[in-house]
């Protein structure tokens, strides 16, 4: 059984890293001597420094990633899975990895090939939304989530709702040794002739130390021989933020009050053995932490392991873990609650003798070889359950069932009797940014898709709304503005060349699925007033939005003569630049790929499927096999990132990724199917879809299933959680064009012919 460890590792002085290099050396102990060499394992070690030779890592770390370099995940998912390696067990902690809440992970996971474990070392009661995705992906590519006690199992089924049989207790191990017969720790000047209170672990304010202090004056009165030793280094990441100010804040506290003559620090990183030293040295061992949210302590665990008696506040570990008489608790920063129980303890030998021998008998079965056995059995498990070939199955058949049901609730937020809000902080309208076309022209769309989908009386009554709002940003020209302020003064004389092809595209929706004959007319009379600008049009996506209106228009109107000449017209350009630019490596229209990609190829599309030009269809076809190419080879969608653009023999950027080009590929591969019948496209269809669920770069789902919403993007650190009109909207119609792709080929397959309705 040969184990991948992902975790930091030592030597760098990690509580993660002591504990992963504690289980790797535990599972070993279980397998004797030849067989503890073949089936050593290996790590994969987080640095936390752009430097790979920060750490002297030990031979058994094979592999380094770079905190927060992106791609140095994914080449270690490809290390692993090209290893000798059965299993990999992960030790999960928000902190070590990058990206937003440690995000980077998710992509090393969800590529790996290997059986997964995931130990938890924190489970938050409050999670924000990237850590509550966070935990929800590791527990789905994870064969067990292993935690280390019964709270982190009440949180991880209550609120994150992962499965209770997938989830294990395994508490934290302990070092299996006993303290020196003749311990030298007791000659040290701070332990000789002094009766010990001890805390040990990396120095932080969120320690609670200063409680310990302020109860030493009641304590030294009862007890003058008293010494409180902290013995422990301060956190790496508290000196390099504000180096030893906390440790100089406690030395003025304690000669404030009076007791600097007890009080000690011991300034070093200590071995197992000299821990064990330490604690068994020690009357009591204090953890003061500051507040409940601590589901995992490992020094308590050591202290108990080793027998000491300890006084704690409760937070969630000790609540457990020192229950049925296995040390004593005292409530949060109450340092005059924490000086009675020392000198009780302390005045009667009897108590502290008792809180130690039951500490030391639970102990036992913590002791690191049992833990060891513990996690070989789990990982043999995983092994006999895995199979890859479900996880590559899981990630391709097209599963309606996956869908969140369909909600206006963030697009009802967003809208009120002007229009819909262009952005959104969070959740909440942001009424600064006011109103665009551009949206307001994709909310008719969606509306319309809705209300003919099942008559939603929602979705009526937006209709109105929206085509309203068009009509008040269209000029006496026929030229349409985009931006209004939100009390409805226009903030330009002419808007962009995209949203006038988009509200082009709209109103040829509405007049081909209109609710009523006065909507219809209305758009037809909006459409028409516009059709001299037609003329103007250069950029080749306000092009392409047209053609699509174009397209929809003549589908109810198709002897409209002087429009088909426009559709041919506008779709030569198209044409024209993909002849000038592609060659056998690059086959698009345009020197570099941008923004809202997918149109250009959904526009021939549909100038085909109603003039039948050939050389549109095999254009839109080799257009849309390069974007393909380039986007969706990974097996789930990676549009082309905001951030640069992806230029001929350039790099490919993978961020920022907006949700407007996912729904561009969602249309073009329905629009595709529609014309070609081809199943490939309802699976391309669905994939890119499935980009808003979690199958991305980073696997974090973009909608947000409290809000109804949708994230803004994909950033490389994480979500960018504002929800504004766009992303949503661009949500919204891609999951109504799934619904009606599944509708259509349901139809195809039941009668062979395939019916389109609005």
């Amino acid at each position: 059984m040969k184990i991948a460890y992902i975790s930091t590792y030592p030597p760098r002085e990690c509580g993660i890293a002591t504990f992963n290099n504690n289980l790797m050396r535990a599972v070993n102990a279980n397998f004797p001597g030849r067989e503890a060499l073949h089936n050593g394992g290996f790590v994969v070690a987080l640095n936390d420094s752009e430097n790979m030779q920060e750490y002297d890592y030990p031979a058994e770390v094979k592999y380094v990633i770079r905190q927060n370099h992106q791609k140095d995940y994914i080449r270690a998912a490809n290390y692993i899975n090209t290893s000798d390696a059965d299993t990999c067990i992960l030790e999960h902690e928000f902190g070590i990895y990058g990206g937003e809440s440690g995000i980077y992970i998710l992509p090393l996971l969800n590529r790996l090939e290997k059986p997964l474990i995931s130990i938890l070392h924190t489970v938050l009661k409050d999670p924000s939304y990237v850590q509550r995705i966070i935990i929800r992906e590791i527990a789905e590519q994870s064969s067990k989530i292993i935690v280390m006690s019964n709270r982190a199992v009440e949180f991880l089924t209550s609120i994150y709702d992962i499965p209770a049989e997938k989830i294990q207790i395994i508490e934290h191990g302990v070092p299996d040794v006993e303290a020196s017969a003749d311990n030298p720790v007791k000659n040290l000047s701070q332990f000789k002739n002094h009766r010990v209170l001890l805390t040990f672990g990396l120095i932080s304010r969120n320690k609670g130390l200063e409680t310990v202090i302020r109860a030493l004056p009641k304590i030294v009165a009862n007890h003058p021989d008293v010494m409180y030793v902290v013995l422990g280094n301060t956190h790496p990441g508290v000196i390099k933020n504000s180096g030893e100010e906390y440790r100089d804040h406690l030395k003025t506290l304690a000669a404030q009050l009076g007791v600097s003559k007890h009080l000690s620090f011991i300034n070093k990183f200590v071995s197992e053995e000299e821990l064990v030293n330490y604690l068994t040295a020690a009357e009591v061992y204090v953890t003061p932490y500051l507040n409940e949210a601590q589901i995992t302590s490992g020094t308590l665990s050591y202290a108990v392991g080793a027998g000491a008696a300890v006084v704690s506040t409760p937070y969630w570990h000790a609540t457990e873990l020192l229950a049925d008489n296995r040390g004593r608790l005292f409530d949060f920063k109450n340092a005059e609650a924490l000086g009675e129980i020392v000198n009780e303890l302390l005045d009667q030998e009897r108590l502290l003798n008792e809180l130690k021998k039951n500490a030391y008998a639970y102990g036992l079965h913590l002791r690191w070889p049992v833990i060891g056995a513990e996690f070989i059995r789990v990982a043999q498990e995983a092994c006999v359950n895995h199979d890859f070939r479900d996880k590559i199955l899981k990630n391709s058949i097209v599963d309606p069932e996956i869908m969140p049901k369909f909600s206006l609730t963030h697009v009802l937020r967003l809208t009120d009797d002007t229009g819909i809000v262009q952005h959104a902080k969070y959740g909440i309208p942001n009424l600064k940014e006011g109103y665009c076309l551009d949206d307001n022209s994709r909310a008719l769309i969606m509306a319309l898709m809705a209300y003919q989908r099942n008559k939603s009386k929602e979705a009526f009554e937006l209709l109105p709304i929206y085509l309203s709002f068009i009509h008040y940003m269209q000029t006496d020209g026929g030229n349409f503005r985009n931006f209004l302020s939100f009390n409805r003064q226009y903030l330009d004389e002419v808007g962009s060349e995209d949203s006038f092809g988009r509200t082009i595209w709209a109103l040829g929706y509405l007049i081909g699925c209109a609710a009523s004959n006065s909507y219809r007319e209305f758009a037809m009379e909006l459409f028409l007033r516009s059709f001299p600008h037609f003329k103007a049009l250069t950029h080749l996506r306000g092009m392409a939005n047209t053609i699509i209106g174009i397209s929809l228009y003549l589908q109810v109107t198709p002897g409209d003569e002087g429009m088909i000449n426009e559709l041919n017209r506008l779709t030569q350009p198209l044409l024209d630049a993909y002849e000038n630019n592609q060659s056998e490596e690059w086959q698009w229209f345009e020197e570099k790929m941008t923004y809202d990609n997918g149109i250009l190829p959904l526009a021939l599309l549909h100038s085909c499927e109603i003039t039948g030009n050939e050389k549109a269809k095999e254009v839109a076809l080799k257009t849309m096999a390069f974007l393909d190419k380039l986007t969706l080879s990974n097996g789930y969608l990676s549009p082309v990132g905001n951030d640069g653009w992806y230029y001929r023999g350039g790099t490919f950027p993978t961020f920022d990724q907006q949700a407007i080009e996912t729904m561009a590929m969602v249309m073009m591969h329905f629009q595709a199917y529609k014309i070609f019948r081809t199943p490939k496209y309802i699976e391309k269809m669905f994939l890119s879809y499935k980009w808003f669920l979690g199958e991305n770069t980073l696997r974090a789902p973009l909608y947000d299933h409290e809000t109804k919403g949708c994230c803004d993007g994909l950033l490389p650190t994480g979500i960018n959680r504002n929800q504004g009109a766009e992303s949503t909207l661009a949500y919204l119609v891609s999951h109504l064009t799934v619904l009606k792709a599944f509708e259509l080929e349901y139809e195809y397959n039941k009668t062979g012919k395939l019916f389109e309705t609005c």
